[in-house]
C-alpha cells in the first residue's frame, strides 16, 4: 500500500463520515469542534524504494480542533543522513474503545542535505497509524507512511517508513 493509497482512503472515509455525521449538524459539514491537542514523537526506519535503510525521527503536533471529521497537524522529520521534511496537513481518526486507526496526508518541504534525493523540494507524506490509547490523550502506535512528490518532478523515487509512535496531550 504505497503511493497515493492512504491519501485516497483519507479522502473517501473522511467525506463519507462528513456526510453521515457532520453535515446535518447546526455547524455544518466543516463545523469546528474541539479535539485533543497532542505532541507525537516517533522513530523508525526507511524500508522501501531506492532509499537505503536509515533511521528517521519524526515529531508531529496535532492541533486542538477538527474541521468536520478532519484534524489538523504539522510535522518535522529528520533523517539519519541529514534529510529534513516539514509539512502541514490533515488527519482522519476512527476509534473502537481504546483502539484507533488514523490516516494522514501532509504536503511539505523537503531538503536532502546531501542525503537521499527525493527528486524535488515538495514531497507529500501520507500514511496509516494503528494503536491504542490506554490513558486519556496518551497514544502508542505503529505507523507506516509513504513520501513522494507525486510525479510533479522528473525524478520521483519515493520512500516508506515504519515507526513506533508515542503521543501525549499538549495541554
Amino acid at each position: 500500500m504505497a503511493d497515493g493509497t492512504f491519501a485516497v482512503l483519507l479522502v473517501l472515509l473522511g467525506w463519507s463520515d462528513m456526510s453521515a455525521e457532520h453535515c446535518g449538524t447546526a455547524d455544518g459539514c466543516w463545523g469546528r469542534s474541539d479535539a485533543q491537542a497532542r505532541v507525537n514523537i516517533s522513530a523508525g526506519e526507511v524500508i522501501h524504494r531506492r532509499a537505503d535503510p536509515a533511521m528517521e525521527s519524526y515529531t508531529r503536533y496535532d492541533f486542538g480542533s477538527n474541521l468536520g471529521p478532519f484534524g489538523q497537524a504539522m510535522g518535522l522529520s529528520v533523517g539519519e543522513d541529514g534529510e529534513l521534511w516539514t509539512g502541514y496537513g490533515v488527519t482522519y481518526t476512527r476509534g473502537w474503545g481504546p483502539f484507533y486507526a488514523e490516516l494522514h496526508l501532509m504536503p511539505g518541504l523537503y531538503l536532502d542535505n546531501g542525503g537521499f534525493d527525493m527528486g524535488g523540494w515538495l514531497e507529500f507524506r501520507s500514511g496509516l497509524e494503528i494503536g491504542i490509547e490506554p490513558w486519556a490523550g496518551w497514544r502508542l502506535g505503529l505507523a507506516y507512511d509513504h513520501r513522494s512528490n507525486g510525479g510533479i518532478f522528473e525524478d520521483n523515487p519515493g520512500k516508506e517508513t515504519v515507526q513506533i509512535k508515542v503521543g501525549f496531550p499538549a495541554d
